[in-house]
């Protein structure tokens, strides 16, 4: 039987007050889709409000191109998938192996305080299934709770985007908050490289990435613990 993984994606799409536009990062869907397709994996895409999910524009630029965004760019069949997300409140936990959230800025308005998301990690978590998040979608994590009523990330290892790297693409003063001070808030045991560094913790059922450049070693620390 394939392994069945679930990608939860934003619906967000306006960055802040400023008048731009968010959404998922390109490359921390990507590279992740393929490592689990590439794995022989079954993968369902949802996201909040179902249908197509905003991409980040910013990260369809040249300078953030990849192979995995370039194999996207060419791929209908994903595009498809992408097009005709499911909608989050009709997924069930017990129909898939493990979770992955790619980041981007848009996951910070729309899946932190999102009742279905946190009932559907809490529900993984529950069944000793992984759940993996990468960037800013480590913040998807913070209201979800283990089943004595601790957060989740209360003494884990975890990772997501720093606040050197939110000061670095300035906009420490737009987003809601910053991800690196709400998750030692929490009380997890927050780790970090240097800014664009490649980093992925796995503690317990728990895989988080640092940022883009972790994404694809995120994916593959949850491929190792479904294989």
């Amino acid at each position: 039987m394939a392994k069945k993984v679930l990608i939860v994606l934003t619906s967000h799409a306006e960055l802040g007050n400023t008048g731009e536009k968010t959404g998922f990062w390109v490359e921390e869907f990507a590279a992740p889709y393929y490592a689990f397709v590439d794995a022989g994996f079954e993968v369902t895409l949802a996201s909040v409000a179902g249908g197509q999910p905003p991409i980040d524009p910013t990260s369809t630029l040249a300078d953030f191109e990849t192979q995995a965004t370039k194999r996207y760019d060419n791929d209908s069949h994903a595009k498809t998938l992408m097009a005709n997300t499911s909608k989050l409140s009709d997924i069930n936990a017990n129909n898939y192996d493990g979770v992955f959230y790619p980041g981007g800025h848009g996951p910070l308005w729309d899946l932190v305080d999102n009742l279905h998301s946190i009932a559907l990690i809490e529900s993984f978590i529950a069944q000793s299934k992984p759940v993996a998040a990468v960037c800013h979608a480590s913040a998807v994590l913070l209201n979800a709770q283990t089943a004595d009523g601790k957060s989740l990330v209360a003494d884990k290892k975890v990772t997501g985007f720093s606040n050197s790297e939110e000061a670095a693409v300035q906009l420490v003063d737009v987003v809601p908050f910053l991800v690196e001070n709400e998750l030692i808030k929490k009380g997890g045991d927050y780790k970090k490289v240097d800014d664009w560094g490649e980093l992925a913790l796995e503690d317990g059922l728990l895989i988080t990435g640092q940022n883009p450049a972790s994404s694809a070693l995120t994916a593959k620390k949850l491929i190792t613990k479904l294989s």
